[in-house]
């Protein structure tokens, strides 16, 4: 029995998720009541945030490693790009973590914003390849769906979450360090 259903039933899983603390994360950040709540809660330590953050881009890249390596899914061009600005947040925010650095989002936010960006227009484009801009190999169509996890949850849309879900745990990181340190305010 394989483990590729399972490994691609609990990423759509974890991605839906992602997605719904990504709405709650930002709500909350967005709204003055909320920002004080995030600030007492995590005490103004954003290495919770961070770490967060970490385990998400961790657990990207992994997922995108399975889907390529064990899978044998190629990647297309789009995707390409976005795990270019993936892989990269697995490593700062490691050593950010490791050097106990809160002020780490300031100079890691803008991958995953980045990222957001193509993985979005990755996913548009499933749904409208005449939306298509970028000259993808025709071996490997950027329009071209691999899988669809209950129905809609493909590959680039799993990233789309996931790069969501790493700027609202930055955005909370920033909010957490309080109202001098943070410039999202």
């Amino acid at each position: 029995m394989s483990v590729y259903p399972a490994v691609t039933l609990t990423l759509g899983i974890w991605a839906l998720l992602g997605f719904v603390a990504s709405i709650t994360l930002l709500g909350t950040a967005l709204r003055p009541a909320g920002r004080e709540w995030l600030r007492h809660t995590m005490g103004g330590d954003a290495r919770s945030a961070i770490a967060g953050a970490w385990v998400v881009a961790l657990v990207a890249m992994a997922g995108s490693l399975y889907f390529s390596d064990v899978v044998g899914f190629t990647p297309c061009l789009l995707c390409w790009y976005q795990r270019i600005l993936m892989y990269p947040l697995v490593v700062l925010l490691g050593v950010a973590l490791w050097l106990r650095e809160p002020g780490a989002w300031r100079i890691t936010i803008g991958l995953p914003l980045l990222g957001l960006v193509i993985a979005t227009y990755h996913v548009a484009l499933q749904y409208r390849p005449s939306l298509g801009i970028v000259a993808c190999d025709e071996g490997v169509p950027c329009s071209g769906r691999y899988l669809a996890v209950f129905g809609f949850i493909s590959i680039p849309m799993m990233a789309a979450f996931a790069f969501l879900l790493i700027v609202a745990l930055l955005v909370v990181a920033a909010v957490a360090q309080g109202p001098e340190d943070a410039s999202v305010e």
